[in-house]
């Protein structure tokens, strides 16, 4: 393998990108092998002090004659062009590391972190050749973004494809990508006082634009003029609206959408739902509402033209009869996450007979709940292909589940043709689960046995 040429190790590399332990492992093996490891791991800037020693020398006298002196700048040239492997490069980190750099010295004003920064972006601007992600939220950076301007900037952001940001960022910054900027195709942008014109004009000029998110956190804004310059390219839109209303008439534009995620404190806010539930999406695969649900009518109807080519559905609030209308119209699903009660354990086993293709369900435990019963009814009628269970009690809710009641369950379960070890997720606040030592010894034992794949417990 240490004969591999640089390609070849670097596509393998790629697998241990989370891996930082094993890649810097690597860095001792060989120059070639330390080349293609650091590569990988400066996708992302590693260190400033290091990326300052990168910097041209007129850089170096720009920061000298501002009487900024950093004791990490040496005669020794760095080993590698560090500023070349970054292609994730987040605006606000550069500022603020940098800030945090020269905190403890005399050095550190507003004005000196201003200009080393500038220095950095210089550099960065000047070596990367085609920068993926770009993030900029800080609103008392927009001294900062002029680097879109710098030389070579138009060759290190040509191929952005990701792009995280606030919706009133300086316009300037937003024009001049939208110039550079074509191929942008995962788009996620806040919702802070005002947008910006230079935004609605960088979205007009994606030309595949795949992925939009768009988040309300803040007070609202009338979205109306950006909205209508959304592409029909989209197969992804997450909406989080929070308290507040957003249109989403133009969603019946979309028709190449594959995902849709909405996200709304109040169904007054999914009022608008009333003209998608007549629309056809032909190729929504996933749909979601993590918080309010639209009209139980509403959906009903979307589903009786939608559901049968669904592979997932996420649906925060339930009940039997709407659980009854997934079951007859969303036979094709995957994944599904609604609410059941200890009264509609019939329902389920309906949905196990008719969803054969159920790969995964998370289930939201709420009141009096009997775990022994929805065991026995998973390990009898879930279709060959289930292999994921996930229960999340609510917050009057916690398990009272016996070992003997668990461990009959994972006897069921192994006994299973095909059998598929089973991923169990346990999302309790209360930890009631986890507090049961001898439930925990008896998972223990199963995934010794290959019964169970993991377990994962979340709070």
């Amino acid at each position: 393998m240490s004969q591999l040429p640089a390609d070849c190790l670097e596509e393998i590399f790629e697998y241990l990108e989370d891996d930082q332990i094993t890649l810097n492992s690597c860095l001792l093996i060989n120059h070639l092998w330390c080349e293609v490891s650091v590569g990988i791991l400066w996708k992302k800037i590693r260190n400033f002090n290091t990326l300052i020693e990168c910097m041209s020398n007129e850089s170096k006298e720009i920061l000298h004659r501002n009487g900024i002196f950093i004791s990490t700048l040496t005669l020794n040239p760095p080993m590698f062009n560090y500023a070349s492997f970054c292609k994730f490069l987040s605006v606000d980190d550069v500022y603020y590391n940098i800030r945090r750099l020269l905190k403890e010295t005399s050095i550190s004003s507003e004005h000196n972190i201003y200009v080393v920064s500038q220095e950095i972006f210089k550099l960065l601007m000047s070596q990367i050749t085609s920068l993926k992600k770009l993030t900029i939220f800080d609103l008392s950076l927009r001294q900062n973004t002029t680097f879109t301007s710098y030389p070579g900037a138009k060759n290190c952001l040509r191929d952005l494809s990701e792009l995280h940001c606030r919706s009133n960022v300086y316009h300037e910054f937003f024009d001049r990508l939208s110039q550079i900027c074509h191929n942008i195709q995962i788009l996620y942008i806040s919702f802070k006082k005002a947008i910006s014109n230079g935004l609605m004009d960088l979205i007009s000029a994606q030309q595949n634009l795949k992925c939009l998110i768009m988040e309300q956190f803040f007070e609202y804004i009338n979205l109306g003029g950006l909205i209508t310059k959304i592409p029909n390219t989209l197969t992804k839109l997450d909406i989080f609206g929070g308290d507040h209303y957003i249109p989403l008439s133009f969603i019946s534009k979309l028709s190449n959408l594959q995902e849709l995620v909405l996200s709304f404190y109040h169904s007054d806010a999914l009022e608008d739902f009333k003209i998608l539930q007549y629309i056809n999406f032909p190729q929504l695969k996933s749909l979601k509402f993590r918080y309010k649900c639209p009209s139980y009518d509403f959906l009903i109807k979307f589903l009786e033209i939608n559901g049968r080519n669904l592979k997932e559905l996420y649906i925060s609030e339930s009940n039997d009869s709407l659980n009854s209308i997934i079951i007859e119209f969303c036979p094709n699903l995957r994944k599904l996450y609604t609410e059941f009660t200890i009264y509609e354990l019939e329902t389920l086993k309906m949905l196990f007979n008719n969803c054969k293709y159920l790969e995964s369900i998370k289930i939201y435990c709420k009141g009096c709940f009997s775990e022994k019963d929805l065991f026995e009814i998973i390990a009898k009628y879930s279709p060959k292909t289930f292999h994921e269970l996930e229960l999340n009690y609510s917050y009057n809710s916690k398990s009272e589940l016996l070992p003997e009641e668990l461990e009959s369950f994972f006897m069921s379960w192994a006994n299973r043709i095909p059998h598929k070890p089973l991923s169990l997720i346990i999302v309790d606040d209360e930890c009631s689960f986890e507090k049961n030592e001898e439930n925990m010894k008896i998972i223990e034992k199963y995934i010794k046995l290959g019964v169970v794949r993991n377990l994962n417990i979340k709070l």
